[in-house]
């Protein structure tokens, strides 16, 4: 297999090119333009927004057909304070039956990576990482509020005083442990927020790290963090789904 990383391919034109098997990650596709292409069993995940097949635009379609498939999803778009507190409550709870689900499973296949995608394991310490972020740093100003086993997301590369330890091995007790902590920390953030707050701007951190030390919509900071929670959770799911059948 060819592997094209890190480059650079803006502009690229690509005529009677076979790409039958093909994985793209972490790929702009922005402005593309595909015409006779043949897309059969075709999986696309991301952020879709003006994309057109066959003179439809597909978002709006997606956008509905989730909805349906999770009744709760309409949820993770708060618009008020009350609507974050409820958004994150039944977070809490759906996420407490995806780590149940997981505890069934011997505890060697929650350091397993599905399709090169995170381990259940690690997918928890990027969960930890969200919350340090966009709430300990971003919103209540903590320099370096992030835990040891925190995990960035692997683009990131090194940033001064971010831990980036992927090589680390805890168990699930371990990063349940520091997970509850930051949970119950969103919690208390939220039950004290008002409209007012959440329509204000942080206060920028005068120190290196992740968030960039700059001031940010507060709004933006909490909805970060439920999606990331959201959407992390339904790949936990998805690859539970396979996890299980290996332990089978």
């Amino acid at each position: 297999m060819v592997k094209h990383l890190d480059e650079d391919l803006a502009g690229s034109r690509f005529e009677n090119v076979d790409l039958s098997g093909s994985r793209f990650h972490n790929v702009d596709l922005s402005r593309a333009v595909i015409r006779g292409a043949l897309l059969t069993d075709v999986d696309v995940d991301g952020d879709i927004d003006g994309l057109r097949i066959n003179g439809v635009e597909v978002a709006p379609l997606v956008e509905a057909e989730l909805d349906r498939r999770h009744p709760q999803r309409p949820k993770m778009r708060p618009t008020d304070a009350e609507g974050f507190r409820e958004a994150w409550a039944i977070l809490e709870q759906l996420c407490a039956m995806t780590v149940d689900r997981a505890r069934r499973l011997p505890p060697e296949l929650l350091h397993e990576r599905v399709d090169g995608e995170w381990s259940f394991i690690e997918t928890l310490r990027h969960l930890v990482m969200a919350t340090d972020a966009w709430v300990g740093r971003a919103v209540l100003g903590d320099p370096e509020p992030y835990h040891p086993l925190a995990l960035p997301h692997t683009e990131m590369g090194d940033v001064p005083g971010v831990p980036h330890d992927a090589a680390a091995r805890p168990t699930l007790d371990e990063v349940l442990a520091v997970r509850a902590d930051r949970v119950a920390t969103v919690r208390e953030v939220l039950a004290g927020l008002t409209d007012e707050r959440l329509a204000g701007d942080t206060v920028a951190v005068d120190a290196p790290g992740y968030p960039p030390p700059q001031a940010y919509p507060v709004r933006r900071c909490l909805r970060a963090v439920v999606n990331e929670e959201w959407l992390h959770r339904l790949y936990a799911e998805r690859d539970l789904d396979v996890l299980e059948r290996r332990g089978g």
